[in-house]
């Protein structure tokens, strides 16, 4: 079972050179729990991902980790509590899919320590978990993109750390494989009791999967709380510009956007027939 961390914001601004994508932001991420930040392109979702995970320096503000500047910690410290999954990641030309899943453990590596047992089950374990163990003697470069996602979520995995922050961690990926790495998630909150912290496009997906929601727009939080106080027809107004009906997830019970577009006459086969 991991250890609960306070991760919050405390006035945070963030953005990129001079321009100012989020100002005077102030949360606390539930410890133990899966939160998912939604939002519109350009909102800020992936910005505030990058900021609490000391990728981008604030503008202003602080980003705290149990009450310590993320900013301010040591490297190796703050990656053996908070590993990251980001948007695009990169890896060298021609790395296999086990060496790949175990630069993950490096965090956990000191100076002059050896690769150890424990090392080999830590990356056993997350080949299992994503799926992955019949390519772990491949090239990422010849997989495609659904499996190397997969096999990057593994590397996040193998880290084991006691929050994971994950930057759209379902794209490229067909409907089915976005709803097996999203149980997978599930199941590694239930189990260990790892915080997920994950930006996520698909509202619904969003919804169903998550405790608690951060809706960003605007230069700041919209709306925060469990799915149902947060994904409302006005918020959905408010931050994606769209209209909708919120009606009720028949397999989970959750909240459940269906958009409200030009062509939105439903005819019965009466009206057409006339």
């Amino acid at each position: 079972m991991t250890h609960d961390h306070r991760l919050e914001t405390r006035n945070l601004g963030a953005g990129y050179e001079k321009r100012i994508i989020l100002e005077d932001v102030s949360l606390t991420v539930p410890a133990g729990k899966i939160t998912a930040i939604v939002g519109g392109n350009a909102s800020g979702k992936s910005t505030l991902l990058r900021t609490l995970a000391r990728i981008l320096q604030p503008k202003s503000g602080a980003v705290l980790l149990d009450g310590q500047s993320v900013h301010r910690m040591k490297s190796r410290k703050l990656a053996q509590v908070m590993g990251l999954l980001p948007q695009s990641p990169i890896a060298p030309e021609g790395i296999a899919v086990a060496d790949l899943v175990g630069r993950g453990r490096h965090p956990h590596q000191g100076l002059f320590s050896r690769w150890s047992a424990e090392d080999d089950s830590a990356v056993a374990r997350a080949l299992s978990a994503t799926g992955t163990e019949e390519l772990a003697e491949r090239d990422l470069d010849t997989l495609s993109g659904g499996q190397r996602q997969r096999v990057w979520i593994a590397m996040a995995l193998a880290q084991e750390t006691d929050l994971l922050l994950l930057d759209e961690p379902t794209t490229f990926l067909d409907v089915a494989h976005q709803i097996e790495v999203l149980d997978l998630l599930v199941d590694l909150n239930t189990a260990q009791g790892t915080t997920i912290i994950m930006v996520l496009h698909d509202l619904n997906l969003a919804a169903r999967y998550a405790d608690h929601l951060i809706a960003v727009g605007d230069g700041g939080i919209r709306a925060e709380g469990p799915p149902a106080d947060v994904l409302t027809e006005e918020m959905v107004k408010t931050v994606f510009g769209l209209s909708c009906r919120i009606v009720s997830d028949p397999v989970s019970q959750t909240p459940c956007m269906v958009p409200i577009g030009r062509h939105k006459t439903v005819h019965s086969h009466k009206d057409a027939a006339a």
